[in-house]
């Protein structure tokens, strides 16, 4: 019996097939045009939330950094410890960096003092750069490690220094004495080797892909082999290790087991600073996470918007032959003939849209990933994600190949005769638009908006009000979020910067310019801090210390600040990492007694809330910054007076940074002038102190962490996903509203033979398609501000911001009007067709 079923079935697919091609080809072509791109687009999102931690891995990347140098103006090197380090329990393989005191040379030969600070000239000794960390590049070339007149550096000190590829720049290597000498930065202070070197490749430090504008303020230019070979050769000692890049076992050490290992081994009057890089990828994807999760929307939507699409043409397709199966079936077919009939070339074409989908999907692939990692993206372009693509190939075969079994089942003859003899219920559309004082035409518009109808003239509305709904909603969400994001990107205080400037020294702030702070008219509150890293319960974390009820300080998420000795604020992402909630208390300490003045003795400190952190400190390479979730506020009298080790000039005896609020009314311009006179005063003293030349203090404006650089990238691209999912929401809406004129032929007809116009059958329509959007507008806005503002205040506590949405009226109005009048815009083409309905040969035809 099955067999005959098949054998009918193939022969009416081959009498058939060339009067159906084009219903197959524009079923294969749905599937595989929008199926494709939303495969691609999910495939896209998993590659571009993966790709840092891919991009790292192929970089052979250190678990943690370590630096360690002595404490104190006149500290010395320090001996190398990378031996000892790997005999350490756990640790697999050590290499080391140097930064010898090589400077950029101005045209006279004297070394250029106003990059030292923020430009580090350093190199790998035992593959560090080459093998392990590897560099990667994004212009040029990698020096070649055999010339001694080759360099490499990173895109900031290209743009501190001011040269490019292929550009001479002069370098000169002096002495650790030399460059403590008052003239140290004239043409007096004559280099020990100078060396004329090609700047030969733009490169990206593995863990600085994704940089904060703490980072970017941060350069670095990188040597190589034969160069630090000539300059040990010219100043012998001059190569001592200052980092430690460790790979350890994870199976059998911890993070917090190696630290508290390597603290052990630091030399008596040293102090350390620790970088973990798996905090850096948590923050790398935090910062992607925003485009992963918009394209995999897209996809989402794009599968969701091919499915519908493909199902409405497998249901026209299908209905082609009804006029055929009701002949076949009098003539004795059995049902499962009629249900068979025409399902063979809708489920090749299916099959054909899937593959043609596979294909679209694996030749877009290598648009992915998108994001700051793609400039350094490892490997080919071109990749097959075998799990999204399996899946949409199963999803697509499988589903659709559902919907047309029971698309058949339901439109077989014999189902037809029952379905007809089911009961009828009143509808109530009529009565309530009556009672409106809606014309005529309205009230029949209504009607077919929110009744299906019976048999052959059914529609499906429930499914078309449903999408409308769900469209609107979407895009309102869209919408919604965006708008938080903006609002986020555009209000400092709501990732941590709760202030208008930052003073940010050398070293620190001299007592002079805190008097000019204290009593400059344009200042309404600032407050200094000092900033260093400590460990909490074993984990090293990124500290401000502030007086005890800060005028300015960050804004706090949970509890309350810092109202007295003994309690600590922390990041979210910090309290997470420790293990801890508020009221509990936590051990804060620094190294060991041998490490001292930079010992602190375990102490415990109660957490009284957690704190949205700025993005403030020095160079994340060395070592870990505060940002947003990360890092601690203490007290400031937790330090004690020898801590630092800054001696006993009092010019260094101020704040290490100090927050500084504006008065309202004041211009940016005005209070960036003004602080900038206050800086200048602070570098007066420095410069006529013999023990702080060299020091300056910067006046930085809004510093974003790593989020918020990253979010700003994404620009629009909220926008055109809502773009998108409103031109998918209109198309549906025209298809729907083709259909209904197509299935409501005989309706229109009867209406037409009753007197009707052109004028007002097309007015029937217009009122069914105003109605539909209608019920999305009144129904979906709300839903959409509901679930925008919840999706943003769920992602803004995931990213530690301050979470503030905000709904943007004035847009959602815009989307509200634009649905009615795209309604009655997509409307024209159905109402014209409705209006030149051949009354007298469909009502023949019944």
């Amino acid at each position: 019996m099955s067999s005959q079923v098949l054998r009918v079935a193939w022969y009416r697919y081959r009498a058939t097939f060339a009067r159906q091609l084009t219903g197959y080809v524009t079923v294969a072509l749905l599937i595989g045009l929008i199926g494709g791109v939303g495969m691609a687009a999910v495939a896209g999102a998993r590659r571009t939330q993966s790709s840092y931690p891919r991009f790292l891995a192929s970089t052979n990347a250190s678990d943690l950094t370590m630096a360690v140098y002595q404490v104190g103006p006149a500290s010395s090197n320090v001996h190398s410890l990378r031996a000892t380090i790997e005999r350490l329990p756990g640790v697999t393989h050590v290499v080391a960096a140097v930064a010898p005191a090589v400077a950029a040379l101005s045209a006279n030969g004297a070394a250029r003092v106003n990059t030292l600070s923020n430009v580090t000239v350093g190199g790998g000794l035992n593959g560090l750069g080459v093998t392990q960390d590897r560099l990667a590049v994004v212009k040029g070339r990698l020096a070649n490690q055999r010339r001694a007149d080759e360099i490499v550096m990173t895109a900031g000190a290209a743009k501190m220094l001011g040269v490019h590829v292929g550009q001479i720049v002069p370098l000169g290597l002096f002495t650790q004495a030399q460059t403590y000498q008052p003239d140290f930065g004239t043409p007096s202070v004559v280099p020990r080797l100078k060396v004329r070197a090609k700047v030969v490749g733009i490169v990206v430090i593995n863990t600085q892909v994704v940089q904060d504008d703490v980072d970017q303020t941060f350069g670095t230019v990188w040597l190589d082999r034969a160069l630090l070979r000539e300059l040990s050769k010219k100043v012998p000692g001059s190569l001592a290790p200052a980092l430690y890049g460790i790979q350890f076992d994870h199976a059998h050490a911890s993070i917090a087991k190696v630290e508290r290992e390597l603290i052990d081994i630091v030399p008596r009057g040293s102090t350390y600073e620790f970088h973990v890089t798996s905090s850096v990828t948590s923050q790398v994807e935090l910062a992607i996470k925003p485009e992963s999760v918009a394209l995999g929307a897209f996809g989402a939507i794009a599968a969701l918007v091919c499915l519908v699409l493909a199902a409405q043409a497998i249901s026209r397709l299908l209905r082609r032959g009804d006029e055929e199966r009701r002949i076949m079936r009098a003539f004795g077919a059995s049902p499962a003939v009629a249900v068979v009939d025409g399902l063979v070339g809708v489920l090749i074409a299916v099959a054909l849209g899937a593959v043609i989908a596979f294909v679209l999907a694996a030749a877009l692939s290598p648009l992915a990933p998108l994001g700051p990692v793609r400039p350094v993206y490892p490997g080919s372009r071109f990749n097959i994600d075998w799990t999204v693509l399996g899946v949409g190939v199963v999803v697509l075969v499988v589903g659709l190949g559902a919907v047309a079994v029971v698309q058949s089942l339901r439109g077989a003859p014999h189902r037809a005769r029952v379905t007809g003899i089911s009961s009828r219920r009143r509808p109530t559309s009529p009565q309530g638009a009556l009672a409106l004082g809606l014309p005529v035409a309205g009230v029949i518009g209504v009607t077919f908006a929110l009744q299906s109808g019976e048999g052959r003239t059914k529609v499906p509305v429930r499914s078309a009000l449903f999408g409308t709904v769900l469209a609107v909603a979407l895009v309102v969400t869209t919408l919604t979020f965006s708008s938080g994001l903006s609002n986020l990107i555009s209000h400092p205080p709501l990732y941590g910067w709760n202030w208008d400037y930052l003073l940010q020294p050398t070293n620190n702030i001299p007592p002079k310019a805190v008097s000019l702070l204290k009593h400059d008219p344009l200042v309404a509150a600032w407050s200094g801090a000092d900033y260093t890293d400590l460990e909490i319960d074993d984990q090293e974390v990124p500290v401000l210390a502030q007086k005890v009820r800060a005028k300015v300080a960050p804004p706090i998420l949970s509890g309350h600040g810092v109202d007295a000795s003994g309690q600590i604020v922390l990041g979210a992402s910090t309290l997470h990492m420790l293990h801890k909630a508020i009221g509990d208390t936590v051990d804060v300490s620094l190294g060991t007694k041998k490490n001292v003045p930079a010992y602190i003795p375990p102490s415990p400190m109660v957490i009284v809330g957690t704190a949205t952190l700025p993005a403030v400190g020095y160079d994340s390479y060395i070592a870990e910054h505060t940002s947003m979730g990360t890092g601690a506020i203490l007290p400031l009298g937790f330090f004690s007076p020898a801590f630092g080790g800054n001696g006993p000039d009092p010019n260094l005896h101020g704040p290490e940074l100090a927050f500084v609020r504006l008065r309202t009314g004041v211009s940016a311009a005005a209070g960036r002038a003004n602080l900038q006179r206050i800086a200048n005063a602070a570098d007066q003293v420095f410069a006529h102190d013999k023990n702080t030349i060299g020091n300056d203090v910067t006046v930085l404006g809004v510093l974003r962490p790593v989020q918020i650089v990253n979010y700003r990238s994404i620009g629009s691209t909220p926008i055109i996903l809502a773009v998108g999912l409103a031109f998918g929401a209109i198309l549906a809406l025209g298809l729907t509203l083709a259909s209904s004129v197509r299935r409501r032929r005989r309706d229109l007809a009867l209406l037409k033979t009753l007197g009707f116009t052109r004028r007002q059958l097309a007015a029937v329509v217009a009122w069914q398609s105003t109605t539909t959007a209608l019920v999305g507008v009144v129904v979906g806005i709300p839903l959409g501000i509901v679930i925008g503002r919840e999706l943003w205040a769920i992602f803004a506590r995931s990213i530690n911001a301050v979470p503030d949405p905000s709904v943007p009226y004035f847009s959602i109005f815009l989307v509200g009007l634009g649905a009615l009048v795209f309604a009655n815009l997509m409307a024209a083409l159905p109402g014209r067709r409705a209006g030149r309905t051949p009354a007298a040969l469909v009502l023949r035809a019944e």
